[in-house]
C-alpha cells in the first residue's frame, strides 16, 4: 500500500489521534512539515490518500504555500485519490474545489454536539454512530460545501460542519486530539477564551473529565477515520 501523505502547518496541529489510528490499522503515512518550510509535493500518484491538518491562519491569507497546496487538491480530486481536511484542511479543500471560506459568527471552541444533516443517510460515513454526538472545536473562519459535495454534519453554532464529496470528507472539527494537543492548544491559543463568543466555552470546562471526553471523542475518530479508510484502500 502507498503512504498516506499528512500536511502539517503548525507543529501543535499534527496528526494526533489519526497517526495512532493508521498505526494500529498497519497503513503506511508520511508526514510533510509545511511549517518546517518543507516544500508542497507536487505529485499524487505515489500516495494511497491525502490528509490536510489545521492552521493558525485563514485560508485566504497570503500564504507562501497555499496556492501549491490547492493545486494538488485539484490535481488528487482529478485523480481520485481519497482526502481528507480538518478545520484549515477542510476549509483549504473546499476552496481548492469551487466553495468559499469566511469568517464565522464568533469562534467555536470547546466541546460541542454535531447533528446528522440527512438524518440516517450517508451511513457509510457515519454508520454506528448516534444521530448526535460530540466533537472538539477550535474555529473563527467557516466553510461553504464545494459544488457538488453533500452536508453531512452541522452544530447549533456553525451550520457546515462536514461535507462528502466522492471519496474525499471535509471536516471543521478536529477528531484527532489527545489530552496533551487539548492541553498545549489552551497554552498556546487561550487568548482566544478572552473573546465574546457564544460558541465558546472555559478552560475549566473544556478539561473538565478531559480522559473521559476524549476517550469518546475517539470512539467516533473510529468509525470516520475507519470509513474513509475503507474507501482509500478500495483505490
Amino acid at each position: 500500500m502507498k503512504p498516506i501523505r499528512i500536511f502539517r502547518h503548525i507543529a501543535c496541529e499534527g496528526p494526533g489521534y489519526l497517526g495512532e489510528f493508521l498505526d494500529r490499522h498497519q497503513v503506511p503515512w508520511e508526514l510533510v512539515c509545511i511549517d518546517a518550510d518543507r516544500p508542497v509535493p507536487p505529485q499524487v500518484d505515489d500516495v494511497s490518500g491525502l490528509v490536510f491538518m489545521g492552521a493558525q491562519a485563514s485560508v485566504n491569507d497570503s500564504l507562501a504555500w497555499r496556492d501549491a497546496e490547492l493545486e494538488v487538491i485539484r490535481k488528487a480530486h482529478q485523480a481520485g485519490v481519497p482526502m481528507m481536511g480538518i478545520c484549515f484542511g477542510g476549509q483549504l479543500m473546499s476552496k481548492a474545489l469551487g466553495g468559499e471560506v469566511t469568517k464565522g459568527d464568533g469562534m467555536e471552541i470547546g466541546w460541542y454536539p454535531l447533528q446528522r444533516i440527512n438524518g440516517e443517510e450517508h451511513t457509510g460515513w457515519l454508520d454506528g454512530l448516534p444521530t448526535s454526538f460530540d466533537t472538539f472545536h477550535w474555529h473563527a473562519d467557516t466553510f461553504s460545501m464545494p459544488p457538488g459535495s453533500e452536508p453531512l454534519l452541522k452544530s447549533k453554532c456553525f451550520r457546515n460542519q462536514a461535507y462528502i464529496f466522492g471519496d474525499h470528507i471535509g471536516m471543521q472539527f478536529h477528531l484527532e486530539m489527545t489530552e496533551e494537543m487539548v492541553e498545549a492548544w489552551l497554552s498556546k491559543y487561550g487568548s482566544d477564551l478572552m473573546l465574546t463568543s457564544r460558541c465558546a466555552q472555559s478552560s475549566t470546562t473544556i478539561t473538565d473529565d478531559l480522559s473521559a471526553k476524549i476517550k469518546q471523542l475517539h470512539q467516533v475518530s473510529d468509525v470516520i477515520y475507519g470509513n474513509w479508510l475503507e474507501r482509500v484502500r478500495r483505490k
